[in-house]
């Protein structure tokens, strides 16, 4: 059998879209699969993780020579509430020894944004301590 159509015109429009449908329906499939072999624990501190290491580099905590350049304390006070919230509605579910090197990470995180902060916000009132209660 010929790859070519009777036609003789060497692409089949048709043929390439069923082969493109079967293909991101295989794609869905795994991509599925695959998130149903994960613990929900793994998740949760995958998604801490990611927001931890955002909000480093927003606060300029990375191995770069223009890392003052990537500081942003608006984007940075967002991720920091996002993780506090996250990991503090988590830590139950999650049990202490997951939940603490993420608290940990996070109150290192508070530190900075406080070191770097102009205009210092009150105690209780700097990113994510609505969650963890005051950074000292």
């Amino acid at each position: 059998m010929s790859a070519i159509p009777a036609d003789n015109s060497p692409f089949d429009a048709e043929r390439h879209a069923r082969w493109e449908e079967q293909e991101q329906a295989a794609a869905e499939t795994s991509a599925v699969r695959d998130i149903a072999d994960v613990a929900a624990v793994e998740v949760i501190a995958s998604g801490c993780v990611h927001l931890m290491s955002a909000a480093a580099v927003k606060l300029g905590l990375v191995d770069a020579p223009d890392a003052d350049g990537y500081v942003d304390l608006d984007e940075a006070r967002k991720l920091i509430n996002a993780l506090a919230g996250l990991v503090t509605a988590a830590a139950p579910e999650i049990s202490d020894m997951h939940a603490r090197p993420i608290r940990d990470g996070l109150r290192s995180l508070q530190l900075r944004f406080r070191e770097l902060s102009a205009i210092p916000d009150a105690p209780g009132q700097g990113p994510g301590e609505k969650w963890t209660g005051p950074v000292i």
